[in-house]
């Protein structure tokens, strides 16, 4: 059911692309049916009220946060470098811009596979319930703080063309993206006690390979050194990719 909602859905953000001519609806698509995903699975699981509830009031809030935040962006600039360098590498091929889109929606259940297990959860236990509460407060505001260090920093006309260094991006050089992961293993630590509870580590797991090696950090890479070349290059010799760690002062 999930899936057939996300493919509805990325269909017709596949449609607003072709007239809007951007691609970033996908992902304030990805983020809401997410939100969506929590919801059902805390309302349908069989699981007890404490793990049920957190899933469908802080799973809920976070991808509702991620998909408001991508909209105003989606809003307010320009598509996506990313996006950019895809529309011109397939040279307005709407068929492949549409295969993106059904790909967005077959992501969407494979990451609400997490939720099942909370939902499920008859045997919550009480360490589990506050160390998954302590996971989705530091990812929440660790990705919030570096949403807007990164904006306040992009914001001032002098800093055009260079790198945020400051903040949070100062120990890694994607913040946002760790923290975003750090987020899903509220979910391995609200499933403790279901029988289903590996099923819960595939959030982080998938997560990581996604962020680290698919479709995060490579292709903000790339668009990076496009749009600032040399600054970014020495900020990749000195700052840490994805785990923030102290930056290498040496040049």
């Amino acid at each position: 059911m999930l899936w057939l909602l996300a493919a509805a859905a990325m269909f017709g953000g596949w449609l607003w692309q072709r007239r809007r001519r951007n691609a970033g609806v996908a992902d304030v698509l990805w983020s809401a049916l997410l939100a969506v995903g929590a919801w059902v699975m805390a309302a349908i699981g069989a699981g007890t009220s404490a793990p049920r509830i957190l899933l469908a009031a802080l799973g809920g809030a976070w991808a509702v946060r991620l998909a408001v935040s991508l909209a105003i962006r989606l809003r307010r600039e320009q598509e996506d470098g990313r996006y950019q360098a895809l529309r011109a590498r397939w040279r307005g091929d709407e068929l492949r811009w549409f295969v993106f889109f059904q790909i967005q929606a077959l992501s969407v259940p494979l990451f609400a596979l997490p939720f099942v297990p909370v939902a499920d959860n008859r045997h919550p236990t009480a360490a589990g319930l506050a160390a998954g509460a302590a996971f989705w407060l530091a990812g929440v505001l660790g990705e919030s703080l570096a949403d807007r260090q990164l904006a306040r920093f992009r914001a001032a006309p002098q800093h055009r063309g260079r790198t945020c260094r400051s903040g949070l991006w100062r120990y890694s050089r994607h913040p946002n993206y760790f923290f975003e992961w750090l987020h899903w293993f509220a979910y391995v630590a609200w499933s403790a006690g279901s029988p289903l509870a590996p099923l819960a580590w595939l959030g982080p797991i998938t997560m990581f390979v996604f962020l680290r090696y698919l479709s995060g950090v490579p292709w903000a890479e790339q668009q990076a050194l496009r749009s600032r070349g040399a600054d970014y290059r020495d900020y990749q010799r000195r700052t840490s990719i994805f785990f923030p760690w102290f930056p290498d002062r040496q040049p």
